[in-house]
C-alpha cells in the first residue's frame, strides 16, 4: 500500500490545495493530509479550524485523512509509513523552495520521495496568503476557496460572503 504525506498550512484551504489532494487521491492507495502546526507563525484559524474545513470539503474521498502535526515531516513519514510526499507547485517561484525541502528530507529520510504535482493553472494564481487579504479588505473569494472557507473568512473578517 502506497501512502502518501500532503502536507501544508491550509490557512486556510483553497481550491488549489483541494486540486492537489484530490488529483494524489487518484494515485495513491492512503493520502494523510498534514496540517502542519508552526509554532513561528500566528495563524487566521486553528490548526483544528482547518482540519474541519478540509474534512468537510474532502469528505467525498473515502481514502484521504486529515491530521495536525508538529515537528519534522520525515517523523510523521516514518510513523505512518508513509513512502511519498506530495506537493503542489503553483509557479517557479515555488520550485526553489520546495525542492531544497525535498533535498532536506531526502537527506533526512531516503525511504521518502517528494512528488511535484503541478496545479491546474486555474489555481496557479491562488495562495493562502492573498485569498486571506482579499477577504480581510472585503473582497470576493467565493471562487477561489469552497463555501465552507468563503463562510469561515467573512465571519473571521465581519464582512459578508
Amino acid at each position: 500500500m502506497t501512502i502518501a504525506l500532503c502536507p501544508g498550512s491550509f490557512d486556510p484551504p483553497t481550491n488549489g490545495h483541494l486540486d492537489v489532494v484530490e488529483r494524489a487521491s487518484r494515485h495513491f492507495e492512503r493520502v494523510i493530509v498534514a496540517v502542519v502546526r508552526n509554532p513561528k507563525k500566528q495563524g487566521l484559524f486553528e490548526e483544528e479550524e482547518r482540519v474541519a474545513m478540509m474534512k468537510e470539503v474532502l469528505s467525498h474521498l473515502d481514502n484521504v485523512e486529515m491530521i495536525v502535526h508538529e515537528g519534522l515531516l520525515v517523523d510523521l513519514a516514518k510513523e505512518s509509513g508513509a513512502g511519498v510526499i506530495v506537493k503542489g507547485l503553483r509557479a517557479l517561484s515555488d520550485v526553489e523552495y520546495e525542492l531544497q525541502m525535498a533535498q532536506m528530507n531526502a537527506s533526512l529520510l531516503s525511504q521518502v520521495d517528494t512528488v511535484f504535482v503541478a496545479t491546474d493553472p486555474k489555481w496557479s494564481f491562488v495562495s493562502s496568503s492573498l485569498v486571506k487579504e482579499v477577504a480581510r479588505l472585503g473582497g470576493d473569494v467565493s471562487k477561489l476557496v469552497p463555501p465552507v472557507v468563503s463562510t469561515a473568512l467573512a465571519r473571521k473578517f465581519g464582512t459578508t460572503n
